[in-house]
């Protein structure tokens, strides 16, 4: 079993030495997955804020429970559309700004 050496390190370095360079199909696949997790983790908190259920929410974006709760487990990604029906139906607004 693999322990942790407490070095400090480059985590670009860490991710590009486990998922590969930046532009590989391996790290896409790897960004794709980490961006699905984090919207879910992000929903999912703001759901949980609003004081709602996974039903309540479905009911007020039109969907079933199950595709929020698939949603916030980071299996499916919602489209755009979908993300701000999500994001108007918890009362949120999304600010878009150059990097």
């Amino acid at each position: 079993m693999k322990t942790n050496d407490h070095k400090i390190r480059n985590y670009s370095d860490v991710l590009a030495a486990q998922y590969g360079a930046h532009g590989t199909p391996e790290r896409a696949e790897f960004d794709e997955n980490a961006y699905a997790f984090y919207v879910s983790q992000v929903l999912l908190d703001a759901r949980k804020n609003a004081r709602l259920t996974q039903s309540e929410l479905a009911d007020r974006i039109g969907a079933d429970k199950s595709y929020i709760s698939r949603i916030e487990k980071g299996v499916t990604i919602p489209s755009v559309a979908t993300f701000y029906r999500v994001v108007n139906a918890l009362g949120l607004s999304v600010t878009l700004q150059p990097a």
